[in-house]
């Protein structure tokens, strides 16, 4: 997967091997690269393997049709940050960060949510698939980071968010 900017876009996933991010100074204050490239491949996940030769993992996120399948990335996403005391630091932001905080202490059990189910199936494949070691490694790699700035952080620093002894 290879990441490239523009002001052109959020997301976008061209189907083939290219995730676009939106610049910076297009992005929500509260958004970072890593969140946003995280996200997105827990997009990749909820959808199946089917998913990466489609655009935007074959989602539509303008009509409301594929709400259910965002909730379950959503918690995906918190369900494999949570063990690296990462839930916060990467958190969803615009209109699904009051989803993201709603979420159980563990995002994989709980309530009627109809999303529930498929971040679970998501959450077989991240943890088992053939994006397992990666993803792993990535979340262990930036909560040495985090961690290592934590210290030094503003209180109003994403940095602070992180929890130590995840």
């Amino acid at each position: 997967m290879k990441v490239a900017r523009s002001s052109e876009v959020f997301a976008a996933w061209d189907g083939k091997e290219t995730l676009t991010i939106g610049s910076p100074e297009d992005l929500d204050a509260d958004d970072s690269l890593a969140q946003m490239i995280f996200h997105e491949i827990c997009h990749a996940i909820v959808q199946g393997p089917g998913s990466m030769s489609q655009e935007n993992w074959g989602l539509n996120n303008t009509d409301g049709r594929d709400d259910l399948r965002e909730m379950a990335c959503i918690r995906l996403q918190a369900a494999l940050s949570e063990n690296f005391g990462l839930k916060e630091f990467f958190a969803v932001t615009t209109d699904w960060r009051s989803y993201h905080d709603s979420l159980p202490s563990n995002p994989l059990t709980g309530d009627d949510d109809p999303a529930l189910e498929i971040a679970l199936e998501a959450h077989r494949r991240a943890t088992s698939g053939p994006w397992a070691q990666s993803i792993a490694a990535a979340l262990r790699a930036t909560q040495t980071i985090v961690a290592a700035a934590y210290p030094f952080s503003n209180q109003d620093s994403l940095f602070t968010s992180f929890h130590q002894g995840a």
